[in-house]
């Protein structure tokens, strides 16, 4: 990748390229990064605080197609590449060819037989994780101040479900028993969900909304932000996994962790910022997750209208939107809940958290079915259906490189 050496990015991405290289933070810097990078798959770094990092390959190569107004024609060819073993598309810009191609190489240490694993783990586990991912960890997103603040006021804040639909095309990839075999499209998707990080992090400061919303950064989607991100799906879901007393076994652990590991990476985190081991992971949560978690107005009203879109797909004999408020406060707890508006359902929130461990027993294989209540049939229905809306809010969508902001916004 000649045309990509780490020198010519720089020298591309002028002063972002060397605030991202050297780790320089503004002097209203709000955090002291101390997770140690030995604890990462790279074993070892520099230590730089990753919320002064950015993406120095993507994001020059991005914001040049944008300022060239070239969009539509680079969207036009990227619809046609959805298999991971396919060529990248011709008809793009050359650095962005070579980019892309440089982007969809796997890392070194990335295992075929724990990918292989991963894969049949989540098609054991696919209830859980896709109940997990979608409501928990949608909930925790739209807490976590810059996210839902950049997905709001962004191009995909005006039309959620869209927005939805796109989103979930990662998480579906990442999930697939052919993840990242060749039939398969995580490679696919990571490559243009990094593209479109590059690209929000090039429009969004131009928005006037930013000066309100930049919460001192001065280029969003760090690679802790990336990363706060990760912990609110990955290692959340392992987490109420075993707080369910699920059945997982090391192997499987072992397994989940790295995929998301690889997956990360296929994002542009760099390695040393990409725990090693589930401890470390959990480490790193409860510095870069668990303290930015607060109420904002735009994560209040995404909230509201994801909860809204949920309650009209899963509404098993007219219970609507009482029953999702109720699941989605017992999926993240009262912290969250609150941060997030949701109202508290106390009639369902009992009856969840009476029926779901009996239900979880007996999907488990450790309770007989006259012991489950009759109300838990109700939860699984409605948990059913929302799966199937899940899973299908990706169909006919693609991931597409934003040209504008959120309309209006300010």
């Amino acid at each position: 990748m000649d045309g990509l050496s780490r020198r010519k990015m720089l020298m591309a991405g002028g002063a972002l390229g060397a605030f991202t290289a050297l780790g320089v933070a503004p002097a209203n810097a709000r955090s002291l990064w101390t997770w140690a990078p030995g604890s990462s798959v790279a074993g070892s770094g520099a230590g730089i605080d990753p919320q002064w990092v950015w993406d120095e390959e993507a994001d020059p190569v991005v914001a040049a197609v944008l300022e060239r107004g070239e969009v539509a024609a680079v969207n036009a060819r990227l619809a046609t590449w959805t298999r991971n073993d396919q060529p990248v598309p011709t008809g793009l810009p050359a650095e962005l060819r070579d980019f892309m191609e440089h982007a969809r190489q796997l890392p070194p240490w990335a295992d075929r037989a724990k990918l292989e694993a991963a894969a049949t783990f989540n098609k054991g586990r696919g209830f859980y994780l896709n109940l997990l991912n979608g409501v928990g960890g949608g909930m925790l997103s739209t807490a976590i101040p810059r996210e839902a603040r950049s997905v709001y006021h962004s191009k995909g804040g005006a039309d959620m479900e869209d927005r939805v639909a796109k989103t979930s095309l990662l998480g579906f990839a990442i999930g697939a028993l052919d993840a990242y075999r060749p039939d398969g499209d995580v490679i696919v998707q990571a490559v243009k969900t990094r593209m479109v990080h590059a690209a929000v992090r090039h429009l969004l400061p131009q928005s006037p909304a930013w000066p309100r919303i930049s919460d001192g950064q001065k280029t969003p989607i760090s690679q802790a932000d990336i990363m706060v991100t990760w912990h609110s799906l990955a290692t959340y879901a392992m987490q109420k996994m075993l707080e369910w007393k699920i059945n997982v076994t090391p192997a499987e652990s072992a397994a989940y962790l790295h995929v998301w590991q690889v997956s990360v990476h296929m994002l542009g985190v760099h390695d040393e910022y990409i725990p090693a081991t589930w401890d470390a992971a959990e480490a790193q949560s409860k510095q870069v997750l668990d303290p930015v978690l607060a109420s904002t107005r735009e994560g209040v009203e995404l909230t509201d209208i994801l909860l809204g879109q949920l309650a009209e797909q899963t509404s098993p004999g007219g219970i609507d939107r009482p029953l999702v408020d109720a699941l989605a406060r017992y999926l993240v707890g009262d912290r969250v809940a609150d941060l997030d508006a949701i109202p508290e359902e106390r009639f369902w929130l009992k009856t969840i958290k009476l029926v779901w461990p009996p239900l979880v027993a007996f999907r488990e294989g450790l309770l007989p079915l006259p012991l489950v209540p009759p109300l838990a049939w109700t939860i699984d229905e409605a948990i059913r259906q929302y799966i199937l809306w899940f899973l299908t809010k990706g169909r006919g969508a693609t991931i597409s490189l934003p040209d504008t902001n959120r309309p209006g916004t300010g």
